[in-house]
C-alpha cells in the first residue's frame, strides 16, 4: 500500500515541510523529516535575540499562486487592523474576503497586512526601488544624468545585445548601460562576489524577469490615474503584502506542529551524511545526531532540499567522476546578518522602508532591513529601532572569518559613516551566519549543471525540491510549489520530474505574463 511507504525528507525549510504536510494530509503514515539546524524554516526561520526577532533575508508573503495563498491562510489567517483592508488581487480574484476581524483568530497565530517600501540609498539620497522616473528621482540625478541615462536607455532598445548570455547583457538590454553602471553593477557584484559579465543571464530571468523602466512608468501613471484597480501587477511592484505577526519562522513552526499532530516526525539536529543508492533507487540514508550517534534508515522515497553539492558528496560512490566533479565545484554565495538595536533618537530620519539597498561606495554592507516595518512585534521595546545589516560573502573569506565583535564594530561604523544612524555604537547586537544562501549562477560547473540534474533525476525514487535542492534561486512560494508537484507525483505514482523543473521558469511564474 503506497501510504505505508517510508518517505525520508531532508530539510525542514518551506519546501520540505510543505511536502511532508501534503503527504500526511493525503494519508501517508510514515513521513520523517531530518533537519540539521535547531530551528525549522531554513532561511525562512526567525531568530529571536533578547526578544528582538530577525527575519533572515526578508520574506514578503505574497504569491501569484492561489494555492499558496490559501495554504498560508489555512495556518495563519490574515487579520487587518481596524480600518485596514487587503487590496491585493491574485489571478484577478479579490482577496479581501480572507481578512478576518481581530477578534476572530488567535491573538498571536495570525498574519498582518503590511505596506511595502524598498529604496536605493545612493550618495546619501533615497531613490525608489524598483526605479521610477519620477520628478523627485530625476531631480536627484540632475539634468545631465537624466538626459544621458535616457539616451542610453533608448540606445539599448535599438541595439539589443544578442545572444543574451550574461547578467550584464540582461541588465543593459532592459535598463541601458548608464543606468546599469549607476544602480545595478556595483550592488549585484557585491552580492555575488564576481563580475556581472561572469554571471549567467539565467539569474536575471529568475529574479528580475520582465520588470523594466517602461513597466515601472506605466504602473506609476496608471496608479496615479486610478486605472490599476483590479489589475494584476508585477510582483516587484506590489505595494502590500501579508506577514506573520512574529516573522516568517512563525509560519513554519505552526506547520511543523501540524505535521507532528498528523503523525509525521521532525528529527531536529540530525544530519543526513550518507545516501545509499542501488539499481537507480535510494534504499537508505545514513543519519548522525547531535550526540554523534549514527543510524542507517531504510526508505522507499527520498525528497531532498539539501544543497546539490552535499547530496552528490553524500552518495559519491554511486556517481562517475564527471558528475562528482561538477557537483563539487558548484558555487554558492553566503551572507552574514548583523542585528543592531538603536534608540529612535539615534536615527537622523524616520525610515519607513522594509529594506534599503545600499549603493554607497566604500562600505561592505549590501542591504539594511528595518524590522519594525515588517512587523512591530519583531521589536521588543517601544522607542527602539531594530535593524538587520546584510553582508554578502563566501564561507572562509575575510568577512566570514571575522570575530563576532569585530563584525559588530564594522557594522556600527558603516551605519554611522553612511549617515543612517548618528550613534557610534548600538544598544544590542547579534551576528548570524547564513551559509549557502544563494545558489551561484556562475562558474564552469554551472554551465554543466544539466548533466548533474539529469543524473539525479534518473534515480527513480529521488525528488529534488526547493532552492538548494534544485540549485535554483526560488522564492519561498516557488519552493512550496515544487514541493506540491513532487507530493502530487508521489501520491499518484506517476513521476514526471520535468514538471518540477518547469516551476518558476514559465510565464505563469513570472512577475508579469509577456
Amino acid at each position: 500500500m503506497k501510504q505505508d511507504e517510508k518517505v525520508v525528507v531532508v530539510g525542514a525549510g518551506p519546501a520540505g515541510l510543505t511536502l511532508a504536510y501534503e503527504l500526511l494530509k493525503a494519508g501517508y503514515k510514515n513521513v520523517v523529516v531530518y533537519e540539521s539546524d535547531t530551528q525549522v524554516g531554513g532561511i525562512s526561520k526567525t531568530v529571536n535575540h533578547n526578544g528582538n526577532r530577525i527575519d533572515i533575508g526578508g520574506h514578503r508573503f505574497f504569491s501569484k499562486s492561489e494555492w499558496v495563498m490559501s495554504w498560508w491562510e489555512n495556518f495563519l489567517p490574515v487579520v487587518a487592523s481596524p480600518g485596514q483592508s487587503l487590496s491585493l488581487k491574485y489571478q484577478g480574484k479579490e482577496r479581501s474576503h480572507v481578512v478576518q476581524n481581530p477578534g476572530s483568530a488567535s491573538a498571536d497565530d495570525i498574519m498582518l497586512v503590511r505596506s511595502r517600501l524598498s529604496r536605493i540609498y545612493y550618495n546619501q539620497s533615497f531613490f525608489d526601488y524598483p526605479l521610477k522616473l519620477t520628478p523627485e528621482n530625476l531631480a536627484k540625478l540632475g539634468l545631465k544624468k537624466t538626459v544621458l541615462f535616457g539616451l542610453s536607455y533608448v540606445w539599448s532598445h535599438l541595439h539589443k545585445i544578442t545572444p543574451e548570455l550574461t547578467l550584464e547583457d540582461f541588465f543593459i538590454n532592459r535598463f541601458g548601460r548608464k543606468l546599469y553602471l549607476q544602480f545595478f553593477k556595483e550592488y549585484t557584484e557585491k552580492v555575488w562576489g564576481v563580475p556581472c559579465s561572469s554571471i549567467s543571464a539565467d539569474w536575471g530571468a529568475q529574479r528580475v524577469k520582465s520588470l523594466s523602466i517602461v513597466s515601472a512608468l506605466i504602473h506609476a501613471a496608471k496608479t496615479a490615474l486610478g486605472l490599476e484597480k483590479g489589475k494584476k501587477v508585477q510582483t516587484s511592484l506590489i505595494e502590500q503584502f501579508i506577514y506573520p505577526k512574529f516573522g516568517p519562522g512563525q509560519m513554519w513552526e505552526v506547520v511543523a506542529r501540524e505535521i507532528e499532530a498528523l503523525g509525521g516526525k521532525i528529527m531536529m539536529e540530525q544530519q543526513v551524511t550518507g545516501i545509499n543508492i542501488k539499481d537507480q533507487k535510494v534504499v537508505s540514508v545514513d543519519v548522525i545526531d547531535k550526540e554523534k550517534k549514527q543510524e542507517t534508515v531504510p526508505c522507499d522515497v527520498m525528497v531532498s532540499t539539501m544543497p546539490v553539492k552535499d547530496l552528490v558528496q553524500a552518495s559519491a560512490s554511486y556517481w562517475p567522476e564527471t558528475i562528482r566533479k561538477v557537483a563539487q565545484d558548484l558555487q554558492y554565495r553566503d551572507f552574514i546578518t548583523v542585528g543592531l538595536l538603536y534608540n529612535e533618537s539615534d536615527m537622523p530620519r524616520q525610515l519607513k522602508d522594509n529594506w534599503i539597498y545600499i549603493q554607497e561606495p566604500g562600505v561592505n554592507v549590501g542591504r539594511v532591513q528595518i524590522f519594525n516595518n515588517w512587523s512591530p512585534y519583531l521589536v521588543k521595546k517601544p522607542g527602539t529601532v531594530w535593524l538587520g545589516l546584510e553582508f554578502f560573502c563566501k564561507e572562509g573569506d575575510r568577512l566570514w572569518e571575522l570575530k563576532d565583535q569585530d563584525m559588530i564594530d564594522l557594522a556600527c561604523f558603516e551605519m554611522k559613516k553612511i549617515g543612517l544612524v548618528s550613534a557610534a555604537k548600538a544598544q544590542d547586537s547579534i551576528v548570524v551566519h547564513v551559509p549557502k544562501a544563494y545558489p551561484g549562477y556562475f562558474g564552469e560547473s554551472y554551465k554543466s549543471f544539466g548533466a548533474v540534474r539529469e543524473a539525479l533525476d534518473a534515480v527513480d525514487n529521488l525528488f529534488l525540491i526547493g532552492r538548494n535542492g534544485m540549485h535554483r534561486y526560488n522564492n519561498q512560494d516557488h519552493s512550496m510549489l515544487t514541493a506540491k508537484e513532487a507530493a502530487d507525483q508521489i501520491i499518484s505514482g506517476k513521476y514526471d520530474k520535468e514538471k518540477i523543473w518547469q516551476i518558476n521558469i514559465g510565464d505563469d511564474y513570472h512577475e508579469e505574463k509577456k
